[in-house]
């Protein structure tokens, strides 16, 4: 299993920790401060740390700078006393993995290091992928075709992970990236895309919402309304899925439509405000389909809507917030062709 660091200043925290952790298989450090927590790091191959803010002389944010200088693949979580949006969002722009609040339930924190051990698990993915696309460059003219198929199906796997870790880091979204891609991918049909720009806009739509796994699981599954604040923290995925889209080397460029997908027509979108056809297509037509998955689905503050309203609100909207012929074209594959999230089970791209 993994191996974790605990840093606090307090002993029953540590012992506590080690207990419920070591019991799941774990192998566990134990620190009191950032000085012996670095030592420890520096010395051992760590998979997390876990560590607190406020200890004396140094802090867990000091902590975290130093991990990220030196050894950027550990995720780190961060402990607070304070639950407020502000730490929350000192926490992400530090690069912290996610956040616990104190004190901490025995399930939270479970919950929270497996989801942390799955990051884990995509980034080292995506440096092997990195790694192989490198030697395929490198040996192109006698590896051209197998390793073709190898990329291709080391992308499909990619993807698959990181969808199935949003999935359990937000449970109430299980399935919406795979939903989401499908219905964009029918409209690309309808509006005779290319096939190229079909597998774009699918694989756009299966990644959309990849900058999630960068927001506190406190905020993402809050059940009730969210604050400004909170809400504030929500709106960075898409500049964080963008960030993480473009490091990634694929044979489409989907970034630009992840960081556009709630621009709305009329500029009343974010994160830029672009209006009408500063917007791309691929965009507008994920935003539409976007819309449709979430107001159908399921949420932790409301019950799905159903269809009948998703699609009254881009009847009502479309031309004004949605892209006028993409929103016909959406209607229809409901209305007319009978399109059905429950008979959606396999794409012919994944």
């Amino acid at each position: 299993m993994a191996r974790i660091l605990i840093v606090d200043d307090e002993k029953n925290i540590r012992r506590t920790f080690e207990i419920f952790l070591s019991k799941e298989g774990h192998e566990v450090f134990l620190a009191e401060d950032v000085g012996s927590a670095i030592d420890i790091y520096k010395e051992s191959d760590l998979d997390l740390i876990i560590t607190d803010i406020i200890m004396p002389k140094s802090t867990g944010i000091d902590l975290l700078a130093d991990v990220k200088s030196n050894k950027p693949d550990i995720p780190v979580i961060i402990m607070t006393w304070e639950p407020t949006v502000e730490t929350a969002r000192e926490a992400v722009k530090s690069d912290a993995t996610d956040y616990l609040i104190k004190p901490v339930a025995k399930d939270a924190l479970l919950k929270t290091v497996r989801n942390a051990l799955d990051k884990k698990v995509l980034l080292d993915q995506k440096k092997q992928l990195e790694k192989e696309n490198l030697e395929y460059r490198e040996n192109l003219e006698i590896l051209v075709q197998k390793r073709t198929a190898e990329y291709q199906k080391a992308i499909n796997g990619t993807i698959q992970t990181i969808a199935k870790i949003l999935e359990k880091k937000d449970p109430y979204t299980a399935g919406h990236e795979h939903r989401v891609a499908i219905l964009s991918l029918a409209i690309a049909k309808k509006m005779n895309l290319d096939e190229e720009k079909q597998k774009q806009i699918y694989f756009a739509g299966y990644l959309h919402d990849i900058g999630k796994l960068l927001v506190p699981s406190e905020i993402l599954s809050k059940p009730g309304k969210l604050t400004k604040g909170e809400f504030g923290v929500i709106k960075e995925h898409v500049s964080n899925g963008y960030e993480l889209t473009n490091e990634i080397e694929l044979p489409w460029s989907i970034s630009e439509i992840i960081l556009q997908h709630h621009e709305r027509l009329d500029g009343s979108g974010y994160p830029n405000e672009l209006q009408g056809d500063e917007i791309k297509l691929e965009a507008r037509i994920l935003a539409v389909s976007d819309v449709i998955e979430a107001m159908t689905a399921h949420r932790p503050y409301r019950s799905g809507l159903g269809i009948d309203i998703a699609l009254d609100e881009i009847k009502s909207n479309a031309g004004k917030l949605y892209d006028k012929e993409i929103s016909k074209i959406a209607v229809k594959l409901f209305e007319i062709d009978k399109f059905d999230f429950a008979d959606v089970k396999k794409s012919i791209f994944i």
